[in-house]
Order: structure tokens, then C-alpha cells, then sequence
């Protein structure tokens, strides 16, 4: 519902400034799992190649290799299923260019079919929330394989290298579950745990949309993960503790709380027991809500609700839709202007265009700036590298294997500082093939990233995404829908407890999409007025509804036997 007492205002155009697109963060907590991962699923490929001298069918076997860098933040459980279908994904977008490629030379039509793929991969990427490297991936395999020289009757051993590849980067991906099987639970949960303590610290908006995030994102984790086990209900009881503080910080243990619950995330990182938390008020509960709605989620009609959800935001209505024209124009257009000025290789302006599409014009900027810096700086770092990866064809493999590891060791940091290490790891790549004059690839990618980076920006520009400011209308309904049924379970006495905490659960998981929401819509252009004060009301009531909630909570009941404890 809509306060018209409050007259939205026009949201001001944004500056951009090029300071704190390019400021390094702190990297990531687990940067070393995708590194590691493809660096074990590329040099098994690379080197059998290598032992039968065929290092120039490289690109088909990096295509599966690639593959090992999505889902290291799912639990193996669903992370075994995502990974598949990345690798089905794969393979069936190499299989359309490596047909159209067969069947035609003719760059327009090549340009054609690699924007179109760069489009279709960017919505089903965004829809599924497969997370990083999202598109960009899927593009450059696809775009490269579109201009590499192809017959019929080379396609199906081609297809079968990167399937091959596919597997075994699978089973790398979900190797680490024989040895800490319940890995990513933990680490979701010592986030939500970090970022309780934060909020309690230091209460306010920024503090406690992050919590808010933090906690939804670990019990999504817990609720994928498989059948409850004793270190799974450890983990449950301690985000029960994260949210409790998050929702009501202050009073939950006073001022050593935040110490109490940063000594629990470090030790729910580590490698011994998972702390043993007192139990809160509702935490039976709460478990036994968690239970209810896992079982709903993997009975059939939740899988079908699931595939539902899905459909409709692949659907004419969706916000994702005017993205994917983003990147279908912006990907043409830098490929054509790369071919009217005769570059060899357009399939790099049509992947620095298709990084640069992102959800509002605010993030289209930043990733221009940043794919710029980090490929212009990474032709260099190419050119120095070079002749020590001319010695021999072992030193070019380790080469790659090198700047694959340091290109996914320093993403995190930086987008920028990522692309330092990816460009001379894609320029490489051609040497697989033959060698290549320095001067001009050197020159092409200069050349391709500029085009690509202003043909690019130029599409996020012109066309808008109008349907950003939609988006919140519906968040805001949403969230008013949550905050209405939890309040309503709340203060019925009849409500079932496990109702009670899904409203709750629900509520949050409103709140956060309602402030990725408003992220995404601020950092657009030309739309409809932004609701700036009913975004901040709709989010201060929810976090009043989430902490009067939590404080209704009963005392403690004996947690209900399941057969896992």
C-alpha cells in the first residue's frame, strides 16, 4: 500500500566518479577455492594435451575447465547440480558457435549469433543467480569458438573434449565434500555471525541491511544443504543467535555480545567442532520451522513453485529483459565497429561489452572504467611475459595455469585488478595455436577494448532499464505483504511456531530484495520517480516488525528428536 502523503521525488542524476569504482576492497573469504579449483581443472587437460601434441584443441578442454569456477559459495548438495548445468550450458552455447561457425565466414552473421549468445547467457546466468563470472564466461568461450576456423565433422570431438573437461572440472568442484562436508554451511553462517556483530556495534541502516542479507543468505545456504546433521543444527542454532542480535541488537548480551558472536564466526570457520551456542528463546522452534520448510522445498510441488518462479522472471514482464537488450546492443555494436575497421579478432570488443551490461548505468560505468584499466595494464604484463612463454610449450602451460590462479586471486579485490591477470591469460591462449606477431595482438586488444568498453557504455545509456523503478513498486508491496503476516502471526497465540518463524524469514528475505531493489533503480538513468521515502519507511518498519517479533519469543522448548542428534 502506498502513503500519498508522501510525494516521491525524481531521484537526481548521479555522478560518476572514477575514485571508488577503482578502490581495492578486501578480498574475498574463500578467494582461494575457485582459484585453486581451476588451476586442478585446467592442468590435467593441458598437460595430457601437452604429452600428445595437441595443444591447439586448448580451448575446447579450458571451455569444461572453466566451468570449476561457479558454485563455490552453494552447498555441495546443490552446488553438484548447479555445476552440471553450467557445464550442459557450456557445451550447448560452444555447440552454436561451433555450427555457425562450420556453416558460415561471414563476420556479420558471426557478430549476430555471438551478441545474441552473450544475451541469452547474461538473463539465464542473472535469472538462476549462479553468481561470479556469471555471462562473461559463457561469452568468451562461445565468441572465441565463432571466429576459430571449423568443419562438420570436427564438431562432435570437439564438443567431447569440453564435456570431458566439464567432468572432471565437476568433480574438482565437489571434491572438497568428501573431506568438510558441511564447508559452505559453515562459512555462510560465520558470515551472518560477523556481520550480527557489526550491527550490534554499530546499529544503523547500513549496519543492519547487511545483516539482514547476511542471515537470510545462511539459512537459504542451511535450507539447500541437504538432510539435517549434527553440525547443521549447531550452525541453525547459531544463526538463530545471529538473527535474534541483528533483529534487536542491545539488549542480547550487552556489550560483549559482538565478541561472543565474532569468537563463534572464527570457530565456525575453522576446522574444529562447531561452537554449542546456549539456546535462545524459539530456538526449538525455529528448527522445527527450518525442518518444515526444507521438507516443502524439496517435495515436488516446491520444485515446481521453484520452476514456476524461474519461468516468470525469464518472463515479458521481467526487469531482466531490458538488460539482456542491453547486452545484445551493446555486443553487436562493438563487434560491427571492431569489423569496419578491420580487426581480426571482434569476439574480444563483444566480451568487453557484454562485462560492461550490468543492472544500471551507475555499474556499467564502474565495470568500463575497470575493464579498461585492467586491460590496458594487462597488455603489458603480456608483452613482459612473452618470451618466457616462447622457451618451450610446458612453459606457455604454466603460463596460463599462473595467470588463471592470480586472475581469480585478485578479482575480489578489484574487478580492475582481476583483468590485469585475465588479459595476458587470453592473449596466451592464441599461442596454443601458433605464434603470433606481439605488436599486433597487442594492438587488436588495445583497440577491442576500447571499442568494446565505449560500445558498451554507449548501449547502457541509451537503452534504460525502465522497468528498475517497477521492480520496487512490487518489493514494497511485497515487503508490506511480509510485514503484515508477521506481524499478524506474531500476535496471534494461536499461530504455529513454525509459522511464526517463516513469516519472519520471509520478512527478511523481503527486506533484502527491496534494498537490492532500490540499489539497482538509484543507479539508473531516465526512469519514473524513485519512492526514496516510502523505500525508507517500508525498511524501518520491517526492521521494528523483525525486532518486536523476535522479542515475542517464548522460552525455550526441548529441541525436537529427528534421528540426527
Amino acid at each position: 500500500m502506498s502513503d500519498t502523503s508522501i510525494r516521491p521525488r525524481r531521484p537526481p542524476v548521479r555522478g560518476l566518479p572514477p575514485a571508488s569504482a577503482l578502490r581495492l576492497s578486501r578480498p574475498s573469504d574463500i578467494w582461494f577455492k575457485p582459484a585453486l579449483s581451476v588451476v586442478a581443472a585446467s592442468a590435467v587437460p593441458h598437460l595430457t594435451l601437452l604429452a600428445i601434441g595437441r595443444l591447439d584443441l586448448v580451448i575446447y578442454t579450458m571451455a569444461g575447465a572453466l566451468c570449476a569456477l561457479y558454485g563455490h559459495g552453494l552447498p555441495y548438495a546443490r552446488r553438484a547440480r548447479a555445476v552440471a548445468g553450467v557445464v550442459l550450458g557450456m557445451t550447448a552455447s560452444l555447440a552454436v558457435s561451433l555450427v555457425t561457425a562450420s556453416l558460415t565466414g561471414s563476420t556479420a552473421v558471426l557478430v549476430a549469433v555471438g551478441a545474441l549468445l552473450a544475451a541469452v547467457s547474461k538473463v539465464l546466468c542473472d535469472a538462476t543467480r549462479i553468481g561470479p563470472p556469471g555471462h562473461v564466461i559463457f561469452t568468451f568461450v562461445s565468441s572465441a569458438a565463432l571466429f576459430a576456423p571449423q568443419r562438420p565433422d570436427q564438431i562432435p570431438g570437439h564438443l567431447a573434449l569440453t564435456l570431458g573437461a566439464g567432468a572432471f572440472a565437476w568433480l574438482v568442484a565437489v571434491a572438497p565434500a568428501l573431506v568438510r562436508r558441511e564447508g559452505p554451511e559453515r562459512r555462510a553462517v560465520a558470515r551472518a555471525l560477523d556481520a550480527a556483530a557489526g550491527c550490534v556495534a554499530d546499529p544503523g541502516p547500513r549496519t543492519r541491511n547487511a545483516a539482514a542479507a547476511a542471515v537470510h543468505a545462511a539459512w537459504q545456504c542451511l535450507l539447500a544443504s541437504g538432510r539435517p546433521t549434527p553440525v547443521r543444527r549447531s550452525l541453525e542454532r547459531l544463526v538463530v543467535h545471529a538473527e535474534a542480535a541483528f533483529a534487536a541488537p542491545g539488549p542480547v548480551g550487552g556489550a560483549a555480545e559482538p565478541d561472543r558472536l565474532r569468537a563463534w564466526a572464527a570457530l565456525t570457520r575453522a576446522r574444529g567442532p562447531v561452537p554449542a551456542p546456549p539456546t535462545a528463546p524459539g530456538t526449538a522452534d525455529e528448527l522445527y520451522g527450518i525442518d518444515a520448510e526444507r521438507a516443502a522445498l524439496r517435495a515436488p510441488e516446491g520444485r515446481r513453485a521453484a520452476r514456476r518462479a524461474l519461468l516468470r522472471g525469464l518472463g515479458p514482464g521481467s526487469p531482466l529483459l531490458p538488460v539482456a537488450v542491453r547486452t545484445l546492443a551493446g555486443c553487436a555494436l562493438a563487434g560491427y565497429l571492431c569489423a569496419a575497421l578491420g580487426v581480426g579478432r571482434p569476439y574480444w570488443a563483444i566480451v568487453t561489452a557484454a562485462s560492461l551490461c550490468q543492472a544500471s548505468i551507475t555499474l556499467s560505468w564502474n565495470r568500463a572504467l575497470q575493464r579498461t584499466l585492467g586491460n590496458l595494464l594487462g597488455v603489458l604484463v603480456f608483452a613482459a611475459v612473452l618470451p618466457v612463454s616462447r622457451i618451450s610449450p610446458l612453459a606457455l602451460v604454466c603460463c596460463c595455469l599462473f595467470f588463471s590462479f592470480a586472475a581469480e586471486a585478485l578479482i575480489t579485490r578489484n574487478y580492475w585488478l582481476g583483468s590485469v591477470a585475465v588479459t595476458p591469460m587470453a592473449l596466451l591462449v592464441l599461442e596454443f595455436g601458433g605464434a603470433h606477431p606481439a605488436g599486433e595482438l597487442i594492438g587488436d586488444r588495445v583497440l577491442d577494448t576500447l571499442l568494446g568498453a565505449a560500445a558498451g557504455f554507449l548501449a547502457a545509456t541509451l537503452v534504460t532499464n525502465r522497468r528498475a523503478a517497477g521492480r520496487v513498486e512490487r518489493a514494497l508491496d511485497a515487503t508490506h505483504r511480509a510485514r503484515a503476516d508477521a506481524e499478524r502471526a506474531g500476535a496471534d497465540p494461536r499461530t504455529a511456531p513454525a509459522e511464526r518463524n517463516r513469516a519472519r524469514r520471509t520478512l527478511t528475505a523481503s527486506l533484502v530484495e527491496l534494498r537490492e531493489a532500490g540499489d539497482t533503480a538509484a543507479g539508473e538513468w531516465r526512469q519514473r520517480a524513485l519512492p526514496e521515502q516510502r523505500l525508507l519507511a517500508a525498511e524501518r518498519a520491517g526492521h521494528r516488525t523483525l525486532a518486536a517479533t523476535a522479542q515475542r519469543r517464548g522460552p525455550a522448548a526441548p529441541a525436537p528428536s529427528n534421528g540426527a542428534e
